[in-house]
């Protein structure tokens, strides 16, 4: 019987194998493994390369010079908060601050339990109801540091009880 493991390589394999094995495939092969992992692993970047006949150090390059491409795990929430001019007028700085503080992570880091994510873009098209953010998606707007914080906190207890 194969490990959980197994399954999931073999799954990664069939995605990298599914394109056909020239250079200019190698952005769509990572989005592609990407979508299925949830990052890009040191193992997927691998498989990469050997497919695609490029070294590991070019795969590498392109994953790290795109803002898409994720090279850790993320966190079971994924918070992005939007930086966009009505959001930025709106006060989005200030919630950035307050959540680095709150879940003790930097944008562009995961916490060591692996609960969140913290993320900033450009906009989230939501600006009647800035500033907002989306937690795995789903949209909170008009927020201040307590309705942060509050969001926070269930996001916490729901993610220590399951």
């Amino acid at each position: 019987m194969k490990t959980t493991e197994e399954k999931d390589v073999r799954s990664t394999e069939r995605i990298i194998h599914g394109f056909p094995a020239r250079r200019e495939h190698l952005i769509p092969v990572l989005q592609a493994v990407q979508a299925r992992e949830g990052y890009l692993s040191r193992e997927s970047i691998c498989r990469v390369a050997d497919h695609l006949g490029l070294p590991e150090s070019k795969v590498y390059g392109v994953a790290t010079f795109y803002n898409q491409f994720k090279l850790n795990p993320p966190g079971r929430y994924t918070i992005e908060v939007c930086r966009g001019t009505a959001c930025h007028v709106k006060g989005s700085a200030g919630l950035v601050e307050t959540l680095k503080r709150e879940i003790g992570i930097d944008v562009g880091e995961t916490t060591a339990d692996g609960l969140f994510s913290l993320n900033t873009v450009a906009c989230l098209g939501a600006c009647s109801i800035a500033p907002v953010m989306t937690v795995n998606g789903k949209f909170h707007g008009r927020l201040n540091d307590k309705k942060l914080r509050k969001i926070i906190s269930s996001l916490r207890e729901e993610g220590e009880a399951g």
